[in-house]
């Protein structure tokens, strides 16, 4: 059994001593207060983690709503609100609000973004100022509770195809609302089955008998409690969680609304019937009113790596208590975190989460940037939303593999209830669909490399990558990413002439940053040429991106992941010299390498690992994960979960 323990560090090797509150200050950033303001509230509400198990569905969704609008009440919520409505006037910090808030019962995150987020966001972003001081200031204190009705049973991610039609009445000066066909109805609609009176509903708009595309109208569902005329609405039921949440389905029968039900930031439609816009195509004024509610994925994002960390913090500190197996000694078992099996199962997914850590504080500056007009050009906004869909996909699939892995690693007692894995695998699992299902936002990301951003580029569905494919733009693709042109740019960063990738020191950042950079821009280039052949072939564009659609995901997530090692790297640089920038380093280096052998098949296909290195890097990631058994504990303990959300007595004290 010995030979399973995990050896010491080299002699020679100093070990760092982490100062956790100083590194629980650099996490935190600057709205540390912000994060302790939601801690705090977060501790004083910690009992509806019990009562989420003890409460029928009803009651709990009741409590939920209780807890959110009373969270409301503390300032919390509204942060990114403008001050004359009751916020605070800060994106940045109810980006960081909402993330902390992924600490404590996801069904009140989730209500929380709806609420605030979705609903609220809408009408600030899509609406003007007359729709602000009718609702903003009444949402914001949670007088009001409201919905975001956009997906349908038959369309999710394919917005531009829903089937809510909103048909404008010259006569009446109204638009009709109206559920085309069952596939139209709304689904999975938050708020819906018990508490929003009012619905933020996106509808396809005609006028005078022609079709403007996908709109969006705020369109009152309940009154008094009761549910509007024309308007039906059903329970979706029980779900694998979120329970506290009231998701609904919704039809509209020739629901009627004002003219200026309609949030005409950037459309609208005169009394006289004449549609109006500054946007004049189509496609972009689309896309350009979906990017602005871009803020909704970068949360979700946020908020599904602060589910793993509460995830890793019950796993690690469980792995320094229980015992198992008398492995060195004939009188004692061995601790868990002892031995190097299970450092491997938890160490890389510490280095991976705060990797993403850092890789959202870049996101959520640039969406801060973006929506407070510090830098709000049309290129910056594709990269944004490129940036976000894919540090979301990255982010929540992570959530989901970690949350899953410190379960098991926990052994029987990760099973019991009290001990939360329960209810975050449950919680967090529609993480990866909502705000955009994972494999289209990956889709996304990678048509924005294709194109470099160029916004008639963007469509979310398979036809805008139709239309890519039949342009000769990529052919500037293949150019820009020729493999020959690759290693002269590899080459430069790093020793060794053509022989970099196997001279250069395993922990030297700029061999790991060429690796991945490698990778990305090969794989890109290898979907362009594709993408050409096919065309070239004279085959139908949409079966040849369908032929090539794994390939495209493949290059976004390569992209991501060199994204999200530039952001770790970048942070440890520009740190001072001490222990914690030696604790984060060891971090950074366990993240690249770990994600390096992950994908080894793809480098040792491509000639950019040998078998010799590729084992030299297998035994550098066990090298680190010994050298991170030490400060384990105080790595989780940066993060400053409130001891009351990890509610787990007999794994962690």
């Amino acid at each position: 059994m010995a030979t399973n323990m995990a050896a010491p560090p080299q002699p020679g090797y100093v070990q760092p001593d982490v100062d956790v509150p100083a590194l629980t200050a650099l996490l935190d950033g600057k709205y540390a207060d912000v994060r302790d303001l939601v801690r705090t509230n977060l501790a004083k509400y910690s009992q509806i983690l019990d009562e989420a198990e003890e409460m029928s569905i009803d009651d709990f969704r009741e409590r939920v709503r209780e807890v959110v609008v009373e969270m409301a009440a503390t300032g919390q919520t509204g942060m990114g609100f403008p001050e004359e409505y009751g916020g605070g006037g800060d994106i940045g910090a109810s980006i960081a609000a909402f993330e902390t808030l992924a600490y404590g019962d996801l069904s009140v995150l989730v209500k929380v973004g709806v609420q605030f987020g979705l609903f609220g966001g809408a009408i600030l972003q899509l609406g003007s100022k007359h729709h602000h001081d009718a609702y903003l200031a009444d949402l914001v204190s949670g007088k009001v509770m409201g919905c975001f009705a956009m997906t349908e049973t038959g369309h999710g991610s394919n917005v531009q195809a829903l089937g809510t039609v909103a048909t404008y009445d010259q006569e009446t000066q109204e638009f009709v609302i109206t559920t085309t066909s069952e596939s139209a109805r709304k689904d999975y609609i938050g708020n819906a089955a018990k508490h929003a009176e009012l619905a933020v509903v996106f509808a396809q708009l005609e006028v005078g008998g022609a079709s403007e595309g996908v709109h969006a109208f705020v369109v009152p569902i309940r009154e008094n409690g009761s549910v509007c005329p024309g308007v039906r609405i059903e329970d979706d039921g029980r779900k694998m969680g979120l329970n506290g949440v009231d998701n609904g389905r919704i039809w509209f029968d020739g629901v009627r609304v004002p003219r200026t039900a309609l949030l005409n930031r950037f459309a609208d439609v005169t009394p006289e019937g004449v549609y109006e816009s500054p946007i004049e195509n189509p496609n972009r004024r689309f896309f350009t009113m979906l990017g602005t509610l871009v803020q909704g994925r970068v949360c979700v994002g946020g908020a599904g790596i602060n589910a793993a960390k509460v995830a890793l913090a019950i796993a690690t500190k469980y792995a320094v208590r229980r015992r198992q197996f008398e492995a060195t000694s004939d009188t004692e078992e061995e601790l868990l975190l002892d031995y190097g099996l299970h450092q491997r199962r938890l160490f890389p997914l510490i280095a991976r989460t705060y990797a993403l850590h850092f890789a959202q504080e870049v996101v959520a500056a640039q969406l801060h940037d973006v929506f407070s007009g510090i830098s709000d050009d049309e290129h910056t906004r594709r990269e944004l939303e490129s940036r976000a869909a894919g540090t979301k996909a990255l982010g929540t699939w992570h959530a989901t593999r970690t949350i899953q892995e410190c379960r098991e690693a926990c052994g029987g007692a990760g099973y019991l209830a009290v001990n939360r894995f329960a209810a975050l695998k449950a919680d967090s699992d529609i993480f990866t669909t909502f705000e955009g299902d994972n494999h289209v936002l990956l889709q996304l990301v990678a048509k924005g490399l294709l194109t470099d951003y160029a916004s008639e580029f963007e469509d979310l569905d398979q036809l805008g990558m139709v239309r890519f494919v039949t342009n000769l733009a990529v052919e500037t693709v293949i150019e820009k990413t020729s493999v020959h042109k690759l290693f002269e740019r590899v080459r430069d960063l790093l020793p060794g002439g053509d022989d970099w990738d196997q001279e250069a020191g395993l922990l030297d950042p700029d061999y790991q940053l060429a690796m991945l950079r490698f990778r990305e821009e090969h794989m890109l280039a290898g979907v362009a040429r594709r993408l050409k052949r096919g065309i070239d072939q004279k085959m139908n564009p949409g079966e040849v991106f369908s032929h090539v659609q794994d390939h495209v995901v493949a290059a976004a997530n390569a992209h991501v992941e060199r994204l999200v090692l530039e952001a770790f790297v970048d942070k440890t640089r520009g740190l001072p010299a001490g222990d914690n920038k030696v604790a984060l380093s060891l971090l950074c280096d366990l993240f690249a390498l770990s994600t390096i052998e992950a994908d080894r098949a793809w480098f040792m296909e491509h000639g950019r690992l040998t078998v010799q290195r590729s084992k030299a890097i297998s035994r550098e990631v066990n090298n680190l994960c010994r050298k991170i058994r030490p400060i384990a504990v105080p790595l989780v303990d940066a993060w400053a979960v409130p001891p009351e959300m990890l509610r787990s007595p007999d794994l962690v004290g």
